[in-house]
């Protein structure tokens, strides 16, 4: 799993056209939040390593989070075929991410 969020942000019609589950992870390398979440999000995606994990740098002018309506950090989408499933905002427990992805992975 990477530790970094990348600048670069696929176009939302990429993202709508994904096949199986996939988690975007929006968020920043210096916010706090994002990192008391990394060992969190780390733990649950361990036992789904058929789950596509996109973390994409979120912020202002950023599109793709626009897209999702994204307002705080870190945002976790779980996407089954390129739909949104459910989301998380700032996730404090290992157990939501676990629940998440099992809607999306079961």
């Amino acid at each position: 799993m990477s530790q970094e969020y990348t600048s670069t942000e696929p176009a939302r019609a990429q993202i709508d056209q994904l096949k199986g589950p996939t988690v975007i992870e929006f968020g920043t390398n210096w916010c706090g939040h994002c990192s008391a979440a990394l060992p969190l999000v780390s733990s649950a995606l361990a036992n789904h390593p058929g789950v596509r994990h996109l973390k994409i740098e979120d912020g202002s002018g950023r599109r793709l989070g626009r897209s999702f309506g994204v307002k705080l950090w870190p945002t976790l989408v779980f996407l089954r075929e390129g739909e949104e499933a459910t989301r998380l905002v700032r996730p404090l427990e290992v157990a939501a991410i676990r629940q998440a992805l099992a809607r999306i992975d079961p």
